[in-house]
């Protein structure tokens, strides 16, 4: 077999400097001796300024200590990888790579372990999105069809209950007839506000800071004693086609939720941000508009955080479990869709709206 020729430096580096995964190099005492530039940019650092940091510094995971882990591996030699690792970058960011960890036996640089990592953050996000939409739609075929037949005997129910109540001689006895109209009508609304609205948005150019204030002010009057309104909006995004109405009561069904969570001693967050290159249901848009509402209440409980957009799942008492659904049936009904994260003191509602039209759309 014939043997290859050791491989120049330079052509080592510039192999590694034009890679889009993020390689760092550390030394016997864990501390970075290379870094290329994939991995100043994961990591939103620059080389001159971490070469020579220790590796716990720059790369901390908040689920173990990294420098006990490399230590293991430069004791036994073995490499290993690890999937959907936290690690917190230097700016405060928490980002999700896969991570895997090889001893160098040969290295001009006087490396000893090679980290290798793989952001993974936008590959787990599009699961979830696809995971949000398959169970909206399934929910809301199921509603549909759930509605399909309950209508039909409701609504016999109620003219039955109409003729029987022109031919009661005692008008003392109409009293239960009109419990039993009454309560029709309050469950075909209920069916109705399930469904949500079945005519198309009626577009027309749209201020997102004008629909997010007079959110804010229907908050404000109805949780007058707090909690306190924080506003954080980028002036740079433009108007938009949308149906102002629709939007105004998506964003209002959140907002009170977290209004009701954070309390009158609270703080409720609105805050706007333009993305680039953002994807939605599997389109990437050249640009998207977030919304993000935020209150610091003690967070949605795990067991119901995979089904918060589900027709009748509510986390407070005496609530109908009907508001996220709708929200996210009116934000899907313009190519949007609602996102949450939540931990106790931070619940995050992210609403993301193509802002440009579906030409300049890239699959």
């Amino acid at each position: 077999m014939k043997k290859l020729a050791p491989t120049d430096p330079r052509v080592t580096e510039r192999v590694l400097d034009n890679m889009n995964a993020s390689v760092l190099l550390f030394d016997r005492n864990l501390c970075l001796c290379y870094i290329n530039p994939a991995g100043e940019t994961l990591l939103s650092v620059s080389a001159n300024a971490v070469l020579g940091v220790p590796a716990g510094d720059l790369v901390p995971c908040p689920s173990e200590s990294v420098e006990q882990r490399l230590r293991h591996t430069l004791k036994t030699r073995h490499p290993y990888t690890e999937r959907e690792v936290e690690l917190t970058r230097p700016d405060g960011q928490m980002i999700r790579v896969n991570c895997t960890v090889l001893p160098m036996h040969h290295d001009t640089r006087g490396g000893e372990l090679l980290m290798e990592l793989h952001q993974v953050d936008r590959q787990i996000r599009i699961t979830r999105e696809e995971h949000l939409l398959a169970q909206h739609q399934a929910s809301q075929a199921l509603l549909r069809g759930l509605a399909h037949e309950i209508k039909n005997p409701l609504g016999g129910l109620r003219g039955a209950a109409q003729l029987l109540e022109r031919e009661l001689p005692n008008p003392e006895l109409r009293e239960y007839t009109r419990i039993i109209i009454d309560e029709a009508d309050r469950l075909q609304k209920l069916l109705n506000r399930m469904l949500g609205p079945n005519q198309l948005p009626q577009l027309s150019r749209v201020n997102i800071h004008h629909i997010l204030e007079h959110v804010r002010g229907l908050i404000r009057a109805e949780f007058p004693q707090g909690p306190r309104l924080v506003r954080d909006y980028d002036p740079s995004i433009p108007d938009f086609e949308a149906d102002s109405e629709r939007l105004i009561q998506a964003l209002l069904n959140i907002a009170r939720n977290g209004a009701a969570a954070a309390g009158e001693s609270g703080q409720l967050s609105l805050r706007t941000r333009v993305l680039r290159q953002f994807t939605i249901s599997n389109l990437r848009y050249r640009l998207v508009l977030s919304i993000e509402i935020e209150d610091n209440g003690p967070g949605i409980p795990d067991s119901l955080q995979d089904r918060i957009f589900f027709p009748m799942v509510s986390g407070r008492a005496g609530g109908t479990g009907l508001g996220l659904p709708i929200a996210q049936e009116l934000i899907n009904q313009h190519g949007g869709l609602i996102e949450c994260e939540s931990r106790p003191q931070k619940t995050q509602f992210f609403v993301y709206l193509p802002l440009k039209d579906a030409s300049e759309v890239s699959p």
